[in-house]
């Protein structure tokens, strides 16, 4: 265990990522102090915001998520009068008088790292003073740093400001800099297993041989989605947000494609469609990826034993565990709770197929006409191989908040 001991940790809202960064901080103990900002009075008395930590729907109860079956009480010193709890040797303060970031007690309670979780304040772009609240209000209210649990939402047309960066762990957290960068976004938990899923492919393979790619996610319900139907807010312009997740499956969304451009560059020059749909179940999620990669003259063609070891050697290789690869026939209860794992390949269900595309050249952009008329056939029959590949996430603790968790340990590491 390695502490900084003179940093607090401030997580800003108690949801579901929110509760559980806390659980895993409470087990890193990396920080000696996490601070909490609700925001608003809970119940009827401070036990009931212990009662909510101390108990989890999917995850049980924290002290046997933290010590199994042998657990003893890992919550202690409760002290009403001044908001604050122990939880398995790390302090815990919680703040209860202010929403708006600016506001927040961070700079009396010695939080430099602020993990906003609330997903109400992801604009970069505006400043510290907006009505509503910005981001930039934790740093006026003392934070050094912020992380935002969630991708970045910017007008239209308005730049990514400079000291605003998006990473993921394993791919390009590299591209942090600590001395420029003040407001970082971790992506989405989807972001997340699609830039390990599209990564190792994309090192074997190039870019020029990347033709098309697709995903859809087969997502688990979130916070967002009724349990009921309900009659939709004023000027709802997606019905089916306010249908009952509990009996269906819902067509919905996703920002996966543009927020992987931020983190793989390379993939803006390909013709990426991102595609989502929830459905009733509490966590363990899936991308179904599906490339199309141009086949090379008089070489072995792709076939999914080299996709497969593609993905078995990059987990063998690559210490950090963010990529799993399972010959196993898994279900999604199966992926809840897998540690690290920002993707797990499932190569049991790994499918390819070469055919032939047959092109028009006189359709092609770019190929001078001089030329079409000295060719003889004008129709180019290209080998192309689609590929579809399995890849599970648990979109809460394991997959997304134990990188969280990652992301923001090395940026409290650099702030030495």
């Amino acid at each position: 265990m390695s502490t900084n001991g003179s940093t607090a940790l401030g997580i800003n809202g108690l949801g579901r990522i929110g509760k559980l960064s806390l659980w895993h901080h409470a087990g890193r103990k990396y920080f000696d102090t996490i601070v909490i900002n609700v925001g608003r009075e809970v119940g009827s008395s401070f036990q009931d915001i212990i009662h909510y930590i101390e108990r989890d729907s999917i995850y049980g109860r924290l002290d046997s998520f933290l010590y199994g079956y042998q657990a003893g009480p890992v919550i202690t010193d409760v002290d009403e009068a001044g908001a604050s709890l122990n939880i398995n040797g790390v302090k815990v303060k919680i703040l209860q008088n202010h929403r708006n970031p600016k506001d927040i007690e961070w700079a009396e309670n010695n939080a430099k790292i602020v993990l906003d979780t609330t997903g109400q304040f992801l604009d970069p772009s505006l400043g510290a003073d907006t009505a509503k609240g910005s981001i930039r209000g934790h740093i006026e209210a003392g934070a050094q740093k912020v992380i935002a649990s969630a991708p970045f939402k910017l007008k239209e047309g308005v730049a990514m400001p400079e000291d605003a960066v998006t990473t993921v762990m394993g791919i390009n957290d590299g591209d942090y800099d600590p001395l420029a960068h003040v407001i970082i976004s971790n992506a989405s938990c989807t972001t997340t297993c699609l830039s390990h899923m599209i990564k190792p492919l994309l090192d074997y393979f190039g870019i020029e041989r990347i033709l098309s790619a697709s995903m859809a996610t087969v997502h688990a319900a979130t916070g967002s989605q009724q349990v009921l139907d309900r009659l939709p807010k004023t000027g709802a312009g997606d019905l089916r947000k306010n249908r009952s997740i509990m009996n269906n499956i819902i067509l919905t969304t996703t920002g996966a494609a543009k927020a992987l451009q931020l983190v793989i560059p390379e993939m803006s020059t390909i013709g990426f469609i991102a595609e989502s749909v929830r459905i009733p179940t509490a966590t363990g999620s899936l991308i179904i990826l599906v490339m199309n990669f141009q086949e090379e003259l008089n070489k072995k063609p792709i076939r999914r034993g080299i996709i497969n070891s593609i993905y078995e050697n990059e987990a063998k290789t690559n210490t950090n565990g963010y990529l799993m690869y399972t010959d196993k026939q898994n279900v999604s209860s199966d992926i809840i709770g897998t540690p690290r794992a920002a993707a797990v390949i499932e190569g049991h269900e790994t499918h390819t197929r070469t055919g032939a595309i047959n092109i028009n050249l006189e359709h092609v952009r770019g190929i001078d006409k001089k030329v079409l008329d000295m060719i003889k056939d004008q129709v180019a029959s290209i080998q192309v191989t689609q590929t579809v590949i399995y890849g599970w996430y648990d979109n809460e603790m394991a997959s997304y908040v134990n990188i969280l968790g990652d992301r923001t340990v090395s940026i409290a590491e650099a702030m030495h």
